[in-house]
């Protein structure tokens, strides 16, 4: 066990099992206190590798992240404790790992239900190599203006009232967590404050008793008095009666052991901690009380005159002049995390996105306001799916069985078209589904099942401006633009695109109106006149059929179907729809394990 100082300005720790709440606690401790390097040096995640952004005053930093114990004291030799967060199935284990490195001084063991048979272990391994653990069971420990373990003393409020940010003259040592937070408030208010504070823990086996802290406080020479708190249960408190007895403790000692309530119950109380019931008179809260009293420490009638006893004392020692004022400083403001500001409605901070079409927020996500069990239990398909996030409204059955034929026949045209064709040879590279898929997907524009929107867009204009088809086509010939929706380069008028076919027969038998689908008609009669290739196309069958779903649905309003066709959403449909055959493709290829594809020379026109 240690003999003096434990902590200093300059200790870093080293945390396990990341918990991001008592890492930024530790940080704001030290920004409070004006350290000049984060307290933290790195966090230990089993598994995980990498860096954890948090905040150093109003500083973002990034923190290391490893994966080992030993790769983590590797990295950071000068880290010198071990907070282990971990649970108590293997806070033993972890422990042991750390205690067994060169670099660790001090391990901090959060969990409760540590195993004792483990903590002995542990206990036996650390004394006999000078190290110190503090716990199981445990908050941790602080040294006022300097360095503090994980959740000690509690919230930045509670440490500023406490005056923790300084050091004062006080040693305190307890078992209990709570009431450490409890007593430094206390000591703050009748004294000059605490310089170093220790919870040992509730466990009936400690890691370091309150006699191995007491011993160290009396060591160090900033430490004036010393605080100690104990409760019923076990025999701890009587090791610190023989060091008092024996003279190895020569600084004034105020103590009180709680618990004097547990004779007023007729059977035995278990109280809060594991340690914390009374096996016998010498292990009550009286006898402990007594047994301190007569060994010298300053021990009150009850825990209501503790704190006239630890005033007392300390005003004692400042008439002996051995203890001087501490000069009082102003801790830094810390900067308040912008979503509690916002919470608290101290601030307004602007959004960075802005989404109307699904919200996560509640307990189910919802599509336009559409809770997810609804869809489900109304049987909603992918088509309502789309009219929901595309069109943010509930798009009448017939519109959205019309967009699931439109994605079933635009699913895959074969193996040769082009997208097909840059998966399979990205496939047949070895490379993954999305690399795949994203090679396909790229070939998608004007001359390949990108012309859905343009098609709807020249049909809508010319017929909306009346125009005949003589007159629309000649008039796009004169400009050099193609007719989008026209044209394909293997069916012609004596062999129609079957795909096309379904969707007028589908359309003319659900829709209300297909103005916009018979215009697309008149102008391939028109183009057939010219070429016999030049037929009505998937692109140009969507393209009008589409317009006539938004146009005869009655749900859309003229510039609401201007800015559908504007922006793209038709194109979307095949988007979606070849990425299913794209897929497949990529799928097919990797099953069968197909080699790298090299393309034939033959079929290569090799030219000067």
């Amino acid at each position: 066990m240690a003999s003096g100082q434990i902590f200093s300005r300059t200790t870093q720790a080293l945390f396990y099992n990341y918990k991001q709440l008592p890492i930024q606690r530790m940080l704001d401790f030290d920004f409070l206190c004006g350290r000049e390097t984060p307290s933290v040096a790195g966090i230990i995640n089993p598994g995980s590798e990498g860096f954890q952004k948090l905040f150093f005053g109003q500083e973002e930093i990034a923190i290391p992240v490893h994966s080992a114990i030993e790769a983590a004291c590797a990295a950071h030799p000068t880290a010198d404790v071990f907070i282990n967060f971990a649970s108590y199935r293997s806070a033993s284990a972890s422990s042991m790992a750390a205690l067994k490195q060169p670099t660790i001084r001090v391990v901090a063991i959060i969990a409760e239900g540590v195993p004792e048979s483990d903590t002995k272990q542990l206990i036996a391994y650390a004394r006999a190599n000078n190290k110190v653990v503090i716990g199981p069971a445990t908050v941790g420990g602080i040294q006022a203006g300097a360095f503090k373990i994980g959740d000690t003393a509690g919230t930045t409020d509670n440490i500023i009232e406490c005056k923790l940010y300084r050091p004062g003259s006080v040693g305190f040592v307890s078992k209990s967590g709570g009431m450490s937070n409890e007593m430094y408030n206390t000591i703050a208010r009748v004294t000059d404050g605490i310089y170093e504070g220790i919870a040992i823990g509730g466990d009936v086996f400690p890691g370091s008793t309150l006699s191995d802290h007491v011993l160290r406080f009396n060591n160090i020479p900033q430490i004036k008095m010393v605080v100690v708190l104990g409760e019923l249960g076990g025999r701890d408190e009587y090791s610190l009666v023989e060091a008092l007895k024996h003279g190895k403790i020569n600084k004034p000692v105020v103590a009180w052991v709680s618990g004097t309530c547990a004779r007023l119950f007729k059977s035995e109380v278990q109280f809060g901690h594991a340690g914390a019931k009374s096996g016998g008179e010498m292990e009550s809260a009286q006898g402990k009380n007594q047994a301190l009293r007569e060994a010298g420490a300053v021990v009150p009638n009850s825990y209501e005159e503790f704190e006239t006893a630890i005033k007392e004392t300390f005003e004692k020692l400042v008439d002996e002049g051995k203890i001087c004022s501490v000069k009082e400083v102003k801790p830094p403001q810390i900067p308040e995390d912008l979503n509690a500001a916002i919470k608290a409605g101290k601030v307004r901070a602007p959004t960075h996105i802005i989404s109307t079409i699904s919200d996560d927020r509640g307990e189910e996500p919802c599509y336009a306001g559409v809770p997810m069990s609804s869809i489900v239990e109304q049987g909603f398909g992918v088509g309502d799916v789309i009219s929901l996030l595309w069109f943010k409204r509930s798009l009448p059955r017939y519109c959205t069985k019309f967009i699931e034929i439109c994605i079933m026949l635009c699913a895959d045209h074969g193996p040769c078209v082009s997208g097909a064709h840059n998966t399979i040879v990205t496939a047949r590279a070895g490379k993954d589904l999305v690399s795949s898929l994203v090679s396909g997907l790229l070939t998608i524009g004007p001359r390949f099942g990108g012309a859905i929107d343009d098609a709807a867009r020249y049909f809508k204009d010319a017929y909306d401006r009346s125009l005949t088809p003589y007159e629309f086509v000649e008039d796009m010939k004169k400009k050099g633009i193609r007719v989008p929706g026209i044209g394909h380069r293997i069916k012609r008028g004596d062999n129609r695109d079957k795909r096309v076919e379904l969707l007028q027969l589908f359309a003319r038998t659900n829709f209300p109106s297909v103005k916009y689908m018979e215009y697309a008609v008149q102008v391939e009669t028109y183009t057939l006149s010219k070429a016999n290739n030049l037929v009505l196309n998937v692109d140009g069958a969507i393209g009008s059929l589409f317009l006539d779903l938004l146009a005869g649905s009655g749900m859309f309003t003229k510039p609401e179907i201007d800015e559908i066709v504007e922006i793209g959403y038709l194109n979307g449909l095949f988007v979606l729809a070849r990425s299913i055959g794209l897929i497949g493709h990529t799928f097919d290829q990797k099953r069968l394990k197909q080699p790298l594809y090299r393309h034939p020379w033959e079929d290569v026109l090799y030219t000067k």
